[in-house]
């Protein structure tokens, strides 16, 4: 049997590289398993969720508001509409509204300019706690009565105290009613004299 440059047969050499190369990757798998645990409690639980919103009702040709209210979660905060930095990943809300209503303005409230850990020296605009985002949403004159469901997608950027987390996408849906059109009241023409 050929002996190995460092004592012992060539056979216990390839035993022993299976044996290192078995812990190197168990190694491997406890530290990658370690990060991955580390990283699974912000990814897995959504920063901000959103209330349901009421059915609002709008008649043809007209507008009317719609509340969107959202809430993030206690120890987080996520960037406002308008970050003090071009680097900071802003909240926005982009709608898919179906052919016969128009949204025509989205109103997002200010944020509040507060500082972290992580930066302290820089204040930055964020959205903590509860918070809407205002619509008017405007039906065509065209609009068939009945309901219907606009859908969309609010964007957004979570950071805790330590770090900022990637970026989220949380489906947004709520139903427009459009109302049967009223028929003006007219009174009843005067009888002719006889």
């Amino acid at each position: 049997m050929k002996q190995c440059a460092f004592g012992g047969s060539l056979l216990d050499g390839s035993v022993t590289m299976r044996r290192l190369r078995t812990l190197f990757a168990s190694a491997f798998c406890l530290i990658a398993g370690l990060a991955a645990a580390q990283d699974l409690e912000p990814a897995t639980k959504p920063a901000v969720s959103m209330a349901p919103p009421a059915v609002t009702t709008v008649s043809r040709g007209k507008a009317s508001t719609v509340e969107l209210q959202f809430r993030v979660i206690p120890g987080f905060h996520i960037n406002s509409h308008e970050p003090k930095s071009g680097f900071l990943i802003p909240t926005t809300v982009q709608l898919d509204p179906p052919t016969d209503l128009v949204i025509s303005k989205l109103t997002y409230p200010p944020g509040q300019d507060m500082s972290f850990p992580f930066s302290p020296d820089e204040k930055l605009n964020v959205y903590t706690g509860d918070f809407s985002i205002d619509l008017l949403v405007r039906c065509l004159h065209t609009a068939s009565p009945g309901v219907y469901k606009i859908h969309g997608i609010f964007k957004y950027q979570a950071c805790d105290d330590r770090a900022c987390y990637p970026p989220k996408k949380l489906p947004v849906a709520f139903d427009i009613k459009v109302a049967k059109p009223t028929r003006p009241h007219r009174p009843n023409p005067g009888q002719s004299p006889m």
